[in-house]
C-alpha cells in the first residue's frame, strides 16, 4: 500500500530532490546530480540513503541519480610560434572569463612548454575516479596540464600519437559544469592542433601575436589552418604591445605596436584588444598570482579582452 511521503519529507538535498514516493516500505528518490563531480555525487547518493532509511516506514531505498549534459563551449588558444606570451593571455583570460560569472575549465596542452601549474601557482597532481581525471582549482578555475603528468624538470619527450592521446584525456576529463574550456595549445600548426580539430571541434579559436612582423607571419599561418579545419577564427590579440618606463613614465614600442590589429583588419577576423608588455605581469605570472584574479589596470586590461571574446562569440 503506498504510505503518505510526508515521511520523506526531512531529507538532506532537499534542493537537488526532484521527486520522491513510498511504496511498501520502499523509498524511490530522483535526484539532480547537475554539476557534481563522481565523488560528490556518490557523497550525495549515500547521504540520501542513509536518511530515507531511518525515516519512519522505510525498508529500502533506491536513489535514482540523473544529470542534465553541461552545454560545454570549447575555445582554442593558439599563437603560430612560441615566446608571444600565449600561456600567460590563456590562464588570465581564463580567470578574467570566470571573474564575469562563467564557469570555466583550462586545458594546458602545450607539449614543449606546460606551464600552467606555475601560472596558477598550483603544482597538485588531478586524482581519477573512473579512469577520468577530476581537475585541480586554482583562482576560480578548474584546470588540467600535461605538466602535472610528468616531474618537474623533467621533459615531455613524446611523439605525435602520445601527446594527442594525453590531450584527449585532458578533454574529456570530469570538468563537471565548466560551460567553457580554454585550450592553450602548443606554438605552430601540428599534431595536437589537429588532432583537437578532430576530436573535440572547439567552437572558435584565438590567435595570440605580439605586433612584430616575424610573429604576425606566424599567426597567419596558424590562422590559415582553423580557416583550412572549418574552425573559426574568433579573433587576434596583440601582446606584448606597450612599454611603460618605470623611470620616465614614457611608453616605447620594443616590438612595434599595432601591426595584430592591422593584420586583423587584412584577414577580416576580429581584433580583441592589446596587452602590455608588463613587469608587473611577468612578476605576478612567476610567483603564481596571475594579474587578472587581482585588480588595477592589467586586470581591467584582461577583462577587456575577455568581453570582447564573449561578444565575438555571440556573433
Amino acid at each position: 500500500m503506498p504510505a503518505d511521503r510526508s515521511q520523506l519529507d526531512q531529507l538532506p538535498h532537499e534542493e537537488r530532490i526532484r521527486s520522491r514516493k513510498l511504496v511498501n516500505g520502499v523509498a524511490t528518490i530522483i535526484v539532480d546530480a547537475t554539476g557534481l563531480s563522481a565523488s560528490e555525487a556518490r557523497r550525495v547518493e549515500e547521504e540520501l540513503r542513509s536518511a530515507a532509511v531511518q525515516a519512519p516506514g522505510v525498508s529500502e531505498a533506491r536513489i535514482a541519480m540523473t544529470a542534465a549534459q553541461p552545454s560545454r563551449t570549447l575555445i582554442a588558444i593558439g599563437s603560430g610560434k612560441g615566446g608571444v606570451g600565449k600561456s600567460t593571455v590563456s590562464a588570465n583570460l581564463a580567470i578574467a572569463l570566470a571573474r564575469k560569472g562563467h564557469k570555466v575549465g583550462l586545458i594546458d596542452a602545450d607539449v614543449y612548454g606546460p606551464s600552467q601549474p606555475t601560472l596558477l601557482g598550483n603544482d597538485a597532481r588531478p586524482t581519477a575516479e573512473n579512469e577520468r581525471l577530476i581537475p585541480v582549482e586554482a583562482h576560480g578555475i578548474k584546470f588540467l596540464s600535461l605538466g602535472q603528468l610528468v616531474s618537474p624538470g623533467h621533459a615531455l619527450a613524446w611523439r605525435g600519437p602520445m601527446a594527442t592521446g594525453a590531450l584527449a584525456k585532458l578533454v574529456e576529463a570530469d570538468w563537471g559544469d565548466c560551460e567553457l574550456l580554454i585550450v592553450d595549445l602548443p606554438p605552430g600548426t601540428g599534431d595536437v592542433q589537429l588532432s583537437l580539430v578532430q576530436r573535440s571541434r572547439p567552437a572558435g579559436a584565438v590567435i595570440v601575436s605580439t605586433p612584430q612582423d616575424l610573429s604576425l607571419i606566424d599567426a597567419r599561418r596558424a590562422v590559415d589552418l582553423f580557416n583550412k579545419t572549418s574552425v573559426p577564427v574568433i579573433g587576434l590579440i596583440e601582446n606584448m604591445a606597450t612599454y611603460i618606463c618605470p623611470h620616465c613614465g614614457q611608453p616605447s614600442h620594443p616590438f612595434g605596436s599595432g601591426g595584430a590589429e592591422a593584420a586583423a583588419a587584412e584577414m577580416r577576423i576580429p581584433f580583441l584588444g592589446r596587452l602590455p608588455l608588463s613587469l608587473a605581469i611577468r612578476e605576478a605570472s612567476d610567483a603564481g598570482e596571475p594579474p587578472a584574479a587581482s585588480n588595477g589596470p592589467d586586470a581591467e586590461a584582461f577583462e577587456a579582452i575577455a568581453a570582447k571574446l564573449m561578444e565575438a562569440m555571440a556573433h
